[in-house]
Parts: C-alpha cells; structure tokens; sequence
C-alpha cells in the first residue's frame, strides 16, 4: 500500500478516528492506518472515536516496514487544502495562492492574487455573503483567516498583510536583507502588532520580510531626537 499511498503527500484525506493511546490518535484511512498526533491538532478541538475526520498527509516515511503516515490538522497545508475545496478559481488557476502563514488555532493569513482584470480575488475566496471562506472556518475551530491581495510590489504588500490595521506607511529599510519598517498611527499599533505580536509575526511570514512596526508619535520622537542632536 505504499504505492497507493505515494502520491497523497500533501494531501486533504478523510478518515475515521480508530483509537488513541498518550500521544496520538490514529486515523482508518481505507487502505491503511495514519497517525495524527495529538500536538498536530487545533488548540482546543476535541476528537470523537469513531468519527469521519479531515486530515492533512504531512508525511510518508516508508523506510520501516509499512508506511508510516503522518497527519495533521495544525498544518498551513490544512488550510490551503479546504480553501480548494470551497474556491474552485484556486483550482482552475483563475485565482492563484502566493503564500499562508498560520497560527493554528488563532489566525491564517492568506495571500491571492489573479492575472485576469475582471476577477477579484479576495472575493472569489471569500465567496457570495462569505459562504466559501464560512465552509472553510467551520472545519478550524473558532481559527480567523485574512485574505490578503498579494502584490509585486513589496511595499503595497506588506501594507496589506498587516491588515485588519490601516492607516499605515512602509519603507523597505534593506531589499537584500527582506527588512522593512511599518509606522502606524497611534490608534493602530496594537491592531498592527496583534495579540502576542501575532499579527506582525504572521505578517512577516506571509510577505517574507522582517517588519519592524513603530507608532507614528515614537517615530516623531525619534526625529525631534535628531533633530535636536545635529543642531548641537
């Protein structure tokens, strides 16, 4: 059954929870049994015996015996595998996918684009009154997701990524390093920085630039500083 099972790295299965022991649950996949441990699922869902469940293919080993199937629901490929589902433009290539970024349990960041003028993104994968990205969220437990407009250019970018915040002015302080500055009014900076620095973080990770986010009176500051400095 390795062959069968070859193919289906990265994949969206759906199977049965079989039985548990201290670490993991392990999933009747039909043809073969997979490992989901318990760390790989969303932070506070509980798992019934018995019940068909969505399971992200993280891993085949087939150096021991059988196949050792590893599964995951924490994965960023979980998430991007039910937004296929629901968005068939992310199927047939209308819609395209640049890049996810997760904290499991809390927040998704996705970011989309198309090449064609006519379609919009953002809503072919939130779909009509949210019904696609609604499908998506009822399978992740209270987990938000932002759909992002991915662009080329780096500074649009990063401005995006950093929403729900707004109001905000990003300079690429280094390209070869990927480092960036975002200052926000005052009134955004925690809606910028998140829970935890979560929202920052996932941004970082979704554009791949390190953003550095200040508020726009300590940016003053700053300049009063040294402004103050050179005069002397």
């Amino acid at each position: 059954t390795v062959d069968e099972f070859n193919g289906k790295q990265d994949e969206l299965l759906i199977g049965v929870v079989s039985r548990e022991d201290a670490s993991n649950y392990y999933v009747d996949l039909g043809r073969a049994l997979g490992i989901l441990p318990k760390l790989e699922l969303i932070p506070g869902e509980s798992i019934n015996m018995g019940s068909s469940i969505k399971v992200y293919v993280a891993k085949i080993d087939d150096s021991g015996k059988g196949p050792l199937i590893l599964l995951s629901r924490t994965h960023y490929g979980f998430v991007k595998r039910l937004l296929e589902i629901e968005v068939p433009e992310l199927n047939d290539g209308t819609v395209m996918l640049y890049s996810v970024a997760r904290d499991a349990g809390n927040r998704t960041k996705i970011a989309v684009y198309t090449e064609y003028n006519n379609v919009d993104p953002i809503g072919a994968v939130i779909g009509e009154k949210g019904r696609r990205i609604a499908a998506v969220l009822k399978e992740l437990n209270g987990e938000k997701i932002d759909v992002i407009l991915y662009d080329k250019d780096p500074v649009k970018f990063i401005t995006n990524a950093l929403s729900p915040a707004k109001d905000i002015k990003v300079t690429i302080k280094d390209e070869n390093k990927k480092e960036a500055l975002a200052v926000v009014g005052d009134n955004n900076l925690s809606l910028a920085i998140g829970k935890r620095g979560q929202n920052v973080k996932l941004a970082s990770r979704l554009t791949h630039y390190k953003i550095e986010v200040k508020s726009q009176s300590a940016v003053n500051e700053e300049n009063a500083e040294e402004v103050e400095a050179s005069e002397k």
